[in-house]
């Protein structure tokens, strides 16, 4: 059954195919025999009720810097699609909101994965929140006084935007640090939105585990371990990935959030675990499908190329 499948993602050219989950995606696709076309978010358009977008034809070679070929640019209705992967990387925005309402319309007879109106209703660091006896203690606020009481009451904290990515805004602030005040004035200047605070957990020390669901179900997992001098163990900022084994509670976990997954229609999910503690549920951009296999764990790009097949 060769279908047709568009792409929307970063352009290919800026993604580097080592650690690349979308590049792993299309690869499958394309060794299945399925068509790919490539296109960015800001070439989407919904006119009259129809969506088109311009792109071009995609092929893909495990050669870095020479890893894609593009055809001609050409508009296409999205519509006629087979199967749309929402694949282009955070920052979450009003942007990347407005491109799942422009999605939505072409469903229920395009397949789009993961499903756009559960990506908008379910940012990761506010779905986890449906689950609170899974995650360390959070706090979501603008409220400075709230900030205190929570530092005062846990004393070594973690502080990130609500909507950041890649490790980007996230800040250990231990009971000595007389930053706290200054970081919450800059995060009032740079971000509207409230933000995020949480205990700290130094098991982050040993690593922060990704884990990849599929369907619902466990596919695969990495242990990321963060660089000595810093705090964040995302690799975009050097945390160093390292094989692992899932534990009791980790599996807990994960079937514990199963079938909320399973009933969104989020098809591709990471989850992040430190110590036992689910800390976000990836649901736009999850990654982490290269390193798995890179340490002889499953093939989750064929995983979820078959949970797709299976749907249509």
């Amino acid at each position: 059954m060769a279908l047709d499948v568009a792409v929307q993602m970063d352009h290919v050219s800026s993604i580097s195919i080592k650690g690349d989950s979308t590049f792993a995606m299309c690869l499958e696709a394309q060794r299945r025999g399925h068509s790919l076309f490539h296109y960015t978010p800001d070439k989407l358009s919904l006119r009259d009720g129809t969506v088109t977008v311009r792109g071009e034809a995609m092929e893909l070679r495990e050669e870095q810097g020479k890893h894609f070929t593009l055809g001609a640019t050409e508009k296409r209705n999205l519509g006629d699609s087979d199967v749309v992967l929402l694949r282009q990387d955070p920052p979450f925005d009003m942007a990347y909101i407005t491109a799942t309402h422009i999605l939505e319309r072409v469903q229920p007879k395009t397949l789009v994965v993961n499903d756009p109106a559960s990506v908008r209703n379910a940012p990761e660091k506010i779905f986890v929140t449906e689950f609170p006896d899974l995650m360390p203690e959070t706090l979501i606020t603008k409220d400075m006084a709230e900030v205190m009481d929570f530092r005062a009451e846990f004393g070594d904290i973690i502080m990130k935007p609500l909507y950041g990515n890649g490790g980007a805004g996230v800040f250990h602030i231990p009971p000595q640090d007389r930053n706290l005040t200054s970081f919450f004035e800059t995060f009032g200047l740079l971000y509207r939105e409230p933000f995020i605070v949480q205990r700290y957990l130094k098991d982050v020390r040993q690593g922060d585990k990704r884990i990849i669901l599929v369907d619902g179900e466990v596919a695969g997992a990495i242990n990321r371990v963060p660089a000595e001098t810093d705090a964040r163990s995302n690799m975009h900022v050097g945390g160093v990935a390292t094989a692992t084994e899932l534990t009791e509670r980790e599996r807990e976990i994960c079937e514990r959030i199963g079938p909320a997954l399973k009933e969104r229609n989020l098809l591709f999910v990471g989850i992040d675990v430190i110590g036992g503690l689910m800390t976000e549920i990836n649901v736009t951009s999850p990654t982490g499908i290269r390193e798995v296999a890179r340490f002889g764990g499953n093939d989750i790009a064929a995983m979820i190329w078959d949970a797709i097949e299976a749907r249509l």
